[in-house]
């Protein structure tokens, strides 16, 4: 079966990504930084920039910008998942199904993962939100804030949000922000 993605030169993507059988590999903490090791090491070569991101026990979500003429972001989470699945615990890796073995994949994430182009101003504003809100949409915490790993710190630090922001309220998000 072939996907069609939007792929734009230049643009702009939420994505969602869930591990193999929603295991909960990035409740260890070395298994995050793990990530973030993975993302600079494929940067290097395939430069993006993350708008904002949040990485939960068992998915995680972000905004990439692309560089002008680039349109590659299926080789960037290749590359990651990849450098990530290398590197991890063995411990991390499932029982490997025929397909799995045929293809020589491992079983730490789920084969594909879920893009929208995001369209303007407003609909990156709406997904900057749910990514921020997921900690506590999953019922992790009680607020933003209090998620380690969210770009939210940095949105509050250059004066995008109050500390509070999200504590203590209940946000709905319209059917077509997020995927999970």
């Amino acid at each position: 079966m072939r996907y069609r993605r939007a792929k734009i030169e230049g643009g702009t993507y939420f994505f969602t990504v869930v591990t193999f059988g929603r295991q909960k590999i990035f409740s260890a903490p070395e298994n995050v930084e793990l990530l973030r090791q993975a993302m600079k090491h494929v940067m290097k070569k395939h430069p993006l920039v993350i708008d904002a991101m949040v990485v939960l026990p068992d998915h995680l979500h972000c905004i990439w910008t692309l560089p002008r003429e680039d349109a590659d972001f299926p080789v960037r989470w290749r590359l990651i998942k990849s450098f990530f699945t290398r590197n991890c615990g063995a411990e991390y890796r499932q029982k490997i199904s025929d397909a799995r073995q045929r293809k020589k994949e491992q079983a730490v994430w789920q084969r594909r993962f879920w893009e929208h182009t995001i369209k303007d101003k407003q609909d990156f504003m709406r997904h900057v939100e749910y990514i921020h809100y997921n900690p506590v949409k999953h019922g992790l915490v009680n607020a933003p804030g209090s998620w380690k790993y969210s770009s939210f710190h940095q949105y509050v630090k250059q004066g995008q949000y109050p500390k509070n922001w999200g504590a203590g309220v209940v946000l709905e998000f319209d059917e077509g922000v997020g995927h999970e």
